[in-house]
């Protein structure tokens, strides 16, 4: 996919919360006003937004703002190739603390925010922002970077379809694949679940059916993919994939489900809240979907829970107009449209803005979500992967084993054994 500078600006409801009125009066906007930057952002919600609004932030502040934005996989490829050249072409770069706070932090590839937050405008609310989202992005005593959202999977629910099937929302675990059945026999037409199979991209859904299955990555210094509770996870996951998931789901990450769920053709897809816009887009989806987080397993319910932030490049030659970009971005009034846009934000104050109550509750689907999302903000979990420094890497090999069972080429245990091999490497590699 080539990179793309996108100019247009996004017009919500709420778009009178766009001016920064309150900073205007003691806050100079216009101080880096003639320079110019770059953001390398993911083309999910979040990047979007970024992008959508970039001639907004050019007007307010007279920096030309060019927005690359990639697929998620091609951003890591260009970003990692430009960090470590220690090239300061990018200035600012969307980043997941949870997957590549610890690696990026080794090789050095962050900026300390610390210092800029007492730079930050007089309504900014640094204060305001998720004090554990703000914790995960602090690694060596550094602020790697301002968090954006707070997001994690949840399960979207056709009410119509489990209606006519004669099927209750799951209450367990267990319940997902009887309803799967159930709904496969009832309406061959549907797909009854859906959730990521691309390697890379579905320790983030997979995670959370590991924990409640009572898993934990690493036990007493070892891997624990194979654990009982592991075992038990990889097969739930990998079987409802192969029986009840659609063809090539392998392929599969939140772009592809969204699709497949807004189109009408999935009874139940496990996504991230993020994907709430994608989902409803069109309006189709408005009336019939339910959310609700996975159902708990035998050792309780613990929802993947984490933010994208915004980080500066130490190679930056403008960071302070980098700064302003971050944290106008990271502002309260571009997180009340965020939120409005299906964009959960990491603010608690933002849920209670008026405009944004008023967009809750305008549809029932909406509070719903909220509430999953408050539910994530207190009970979650940011284990996505192994907690260490190679965590991509060890993405890879829980995403290979995963895959082997959807494709019927291991057994559960074949493929979970084959796993912890590479991953225990990892695990002394990165001192236990």
């Amino acid at each position: 996919m080539t990179a793309q500078s996108v100019r247009r600006v996004l017009v919500l409801a709420v778009s009178a919360l766009l001016p920064v009125t309150a900073h205007a009066a003691s806050f100079d906007w216009q101080k880096y006003k003639g320079q110019t930057i770059e953001v390398l952002v993911d083309n999910n919600p979040i990047g979007q937004i970024i992008a959508k609004n970039a001639d907004a932030f050019e007007k307010l502040t007279g920096i030309t703002l060019k927005v690359d934005i990639f697929t998620e996989q091609q951003m890591r490829q260009r970003l990692v190739t430009v960090l470590d050249a220690n090239s300061d072409q990018i200035d600012v770069y969307m980043t997941l603390p949870s997957r590549e706070g610890e690696q990026f932090s080794k090789a050095g590839w962050y900026t300390d925010l610390t210092p800029m937050t007492s730079d930050a405008g007089p309504s900014y609310n640094f204060k305001g922002l998720s004090p554990a989202l703000l914790k995960a992005a602090t690694i060596d005593g550094k602020l790697t970077s301002i968090p954006m959202n707070i997001e994690g999977p949840v399960l979207y629910y056709r009410q119509d379809i489990l209606k006519k099937c004669d099927v209750a929302v799951p209450a367990t675990m267990a319940d997902l694949e009887v309803a799967a059945q159930k709904i496969k026999a009832c309406d061959p037409s549907i797909t009854p679940f859906v959730s990521r199979g691309l390697r890379d991209a579905l320790p983030y859904t997979y995670s959370v059916f590991f924990h409640n299955m009572g898993g934990q990555y690493i036990v007493n210094g070892k891997s624990g993919l194979c654990s009982p509770q592991g075992l038990k996870a990889l097969k739930l996951y990998g079987e409802l994939l192969k029986n009840y998931g659609p063809l090539g789901v392998v392929n599969y990450s939140f772009y592809q489900i969204s699709s497949l769920y807004r189109d009408g053709r999935a009874a139940m897809a496990f996504e991230s809240s993020n994907e709430l816009s994608d989902m409803m887009q069109g309006g189709t989806r408005l009336g019939d979907t339910g959310i609700a987080l996975l159902p708990p397993g035998p050792g309780g319910s613990h929802p993947t829970t984490i933010g994208w932030g915004l980080a500066m490049s130490p190679y930056s030659t403008h960071k302070g107009a980098a700064w302003y970009l971050i944290q106008w971005a990271t502002s309260p009034e571009i997180q009340a449209q965020n939120e409005v846009a299906g964009i959960a934000a990491p603010r608690a104050a933002i849920a209670k803005d008026p405009a944004v109550q008023a967009w809750l509750a305008a549809e029932p689907v909406r509070t719903q979500w909220q509430h999953a999302i408050s539910a994530l903000a207190t009970s979650g979990n940011s284990d996505v992967g192994y907690p260490i420094v190679d965590n991509p890497e060890s993405r890879q090999y829980i995403g290979d084993a995963v895959d082997n069972v959807i494709l019927g080429s291991q057994t559960p245990a074949d493929a979970c054994s084959a796993a912890d091999g590479s991953l225990n490497t990892l695990i002394a590699k990165d001192g236990g």
